[in-house]
């Protein structure tokens, strides 16, 4: 049997990832990496983020999901909105426009510096924002459900909920007793809103695995290999 990798909310942590890979001695010939979402904004490397999970997608035939951080990237720089920009800006976005463009974090307030870096991004990086709009919303196994935020309960099939909740559904989520007949692997939420402690959190028919890497905690990775799960973690001493 081939070994499950699974990891989520990178936020520019690539090096923690890198770590994390190389701790579980990761081979594509022999195991399935899936990325459940998030590769930008808060931490210090957003780009470097996307440029590595593009290659473990394109050179060894791993699945990333699209997060909610990762479709506001993409609509920033597709779109001109105040309000997106906010919000944007808001969720640590400003960490993002840093690696991509080379500022600081006062330049990056400016409206008219965020209007260049837009065009910046959109001209040097399109390939960037174009694989991360491309990105599916769940990934399905025998075993597993895969998505970045949740299920929404309310939806006899999952499959038919709005692409929102694929995204940002949290509590509904979290305190529901799903009906799936898969356990639900899933990011977005913090494993310490969740339990007080930032390992992954095992749940009823879920299991959350997002260590809060770019909030000074850890990178999670959740492991599966006939039938039996375990976990790994690499912290984040540098906070970005």
């Amino acid at each position: 049997m081939r070994r499950t990798l699974i990891v989520s909310d990178i936020h520019g942590c690539v090096d923690q990832l890198d770590e994390l890979l190389l701790a579980v001695s990761y081979n594509p010939v022999a195991d399935d990496l899936i990325l459940l979402g998030d590769y930008v904004d808060r931490g210090p490397k957003s780009k470097e983020s996307v440029e590595r999970v593009m290659q473990l997608v394109e050179n060894d035939g791993a699945v990333a999901l699209r997060g909610n951080h990762d479709q506001r990237f993409a609509d920033l720089i597709r779109a001109d909105s105040e309000e997106l920009t906010a919000k944007f800006l808001e969720h640590g976005g400003i960490q993002t426009l840093q690696s991509y463009c080379d500022l600081t974090g006062d330049q990056v307030v400016d409206p008219e510096v965020i209007r260049s870096a837009r065009a910046h991004v959109s001209h040097n990086y399109s390939r960037h924002i174009d694989f991360l709009r491309s990105l599916p919303l769940f990934h399905e196994d025998r075993n597993h459900i895969y998505v970045h935020a949740g299920l929404n309960p309310n939806f006899k099939n999952w499959r038919d909920q709005p692409e929102h909740d694929f995204m940002y559904i949290k509590k509904e989520f979290h305190q529901a007793k799903l009906s799936v007949g898969k356990t639900v692997i899933f990011g977005h939420t913090r494993t310490v809103e969740l339990q007080q402690s930032p390992d992954v959190w095992f749940g009823d028919g879920k299991i959350g695995i997002d260590g809060g890497c770019a909030y000074g905690m850890q990178l999670n990775g959740l492991i599966y290999y006939e039938g039996v799960y375990s976990t790994v973690s690499v912290p984040n001493n540098r906070r970005g």
